[in-house]
């Protein structure tokens, strides 16, 4: 009987950005706020694109309108995960220890 397999591996890219604000509180909500801030971006942008490539149209108002709202959803998801990184910070710092 024949056998055949196939293997393989998928890796995502890794991005990793070393910010030295002077304090790892700093540190940590300012990392969140990049990462978690590009990735929503980066979730509107291809939305937007979607939207652009399926009703065939682009003007420049619709660009304009969908780099707004990149910006804004970069801007209020990276605000929430540094929000969520201080907190989670300061809280095993209170308690001394991490889980």
């Amino acid at each position: 009987m024949a056998h055949s397999g196939f293997s393989g591996s998928l890796t995502s890219p890794r991005f990793d950005l070393a910010v030295d604000m002077g304090h790892p509180f700093l540190n940590r909500t300012v990392d969140g706020f990049l990462k978690i801030g590009a990735v929503g971006a980066c979730k509107v942008a291809a939305e937007e694109t979607f939207e652009c490539l399926h009703r065939g149209d682009v003007s420049k108002h619709k660009v304009e309108s969908a780099l707004k709202k990149i910006c804004k959803e970069g801007a209020y998801w990276g605000t929430i995960a540094g929000v969520y990184v201080g907190m989670e910070y300061g809280i095993e710092r209170i308690r001394g220890h991490r889980d």
